[in-house]
């Protein structure tokens, strides 16, 4: 285990899920968990070939010191969405007890990984740090986002104290070694500046992120992307280039309108990186 993780109290959940294919239908392999996570049986709202798993949080949240380590493995042409069955809420810790989340997601060539989990609430005075590694053999696409809620805003409550760490690497395997495709770093001190800057979060409760890599978009691809957002939408938004992907951006008031959003784009791009149709979870809220 990485050092994330080590010397810690707390539950030490784990998720370790393999995908392979065999006789034209992609099946997990492996499905071992540890509590609080389980997994629920492998669905196929999309037929034989794309495998959708949902990852479940039977603890309800992350208090101090617990942590979480997922592990997934994407065989040669596996085709895998994993989602979660609910959000995830980080509640309000010593700064001395922080609670974690490290994943590691592994695509062999020629495979396809939608990692898109329900948005996390990270709780006035939670001190959370999360980490995702994504390492791509040639040929292999990741999609994922990340939707991020600061202080239960519905009931008033805005981020004052706390720490948020969020750590994003996506590498591509290479015989000379890995090489980055993208790296993305924030922090966010509860009560500092950037929660209320232009330049930071400008007052929104919520930030978003949402990445394909290892599919090059063309040039008027981005210019479409940033017209399914609503014009009249309150909150702020971006689409730009990767090195070999894109990345859209949302801040605003609302996790509900930046997955639509992100669900909206992901549904635009997923006939031209997947050749097929996005069929969403059944899990995510309408």
């Amino acid at each position: 285990m990485g050092q994330l993780l080590s010397n810690r109290a707390g539950w030490q959940g784990a998720a370790r899920l393999s995908y392979g294919v065999e006789a034209g239908r992609c099946i997990a392999t492996q499905t071992y968990t540890r509590a609080p996570l389980r997994v629920q049986r492998s669905l196929y709202p999309e037929g034989d070939a794309l495998c959708h798993t949902v990852l479940v949080h039977t603890a309800g949240g992350l208090v101090g010191g617990d942590s979480l380590e997922i592990e997934i493995d994407a065989k040669p042409q596996s085709q895998v969405l994993i989602t979660t069955a609910a959000a995830s809420k980080v509640y309000g810790s010593d700064a001395s007890l922080p609670s974690a989340q490290r994943i590691d997601l592994t695509l062999g060539p020629e495979t396809c990984l939608e990692w898109m989990p329900q948005e996390t609430i990270v709780f006035n005075h939670a001190h959370y740090r999360q980490r995702l590694r994504v390492n791509l053999a040639p040929g292999a696409i990741w999609a994922g986002w990340e939707i991020t809620r600061f202080g239960r805003s519905a009931r008033g409550e805005t981020f004052a104290a706390g720490q948020w760490r969020s750590q994003i690497e996506v590498w591509q395997d290479q015989p000379s070694g890995g090489q980055p495709l993208w790296l993305d770093r924030q922090h966010l001190s509860g009560g500092s500046a950037p929660l209320t800057s232009l330049n930071g979060l400008a007052g929104h409760p919520v930030v978003g992120s949402f990445a394909v890599v290892g599919y090059r978009p063309e040039p008027n691809q981005i210019a479409d992307l940033r017209q399914l957002w609503p014009s009249d939408q309150p909150g702020d938004i971006g689409v730009t280039r990767l090195q070999t992907g894109l990345l859209c951006r949302y801040r605003g008031p609302s996790s509900q309108a930046a997955r639509r959003w992100f669900v909206a784009v992901w549904q635009h791009l997923r006939p031209h990186y997947l050749g097929r149709a996005a069929a969403v979870s059944r899990v995510w809220p309408r």
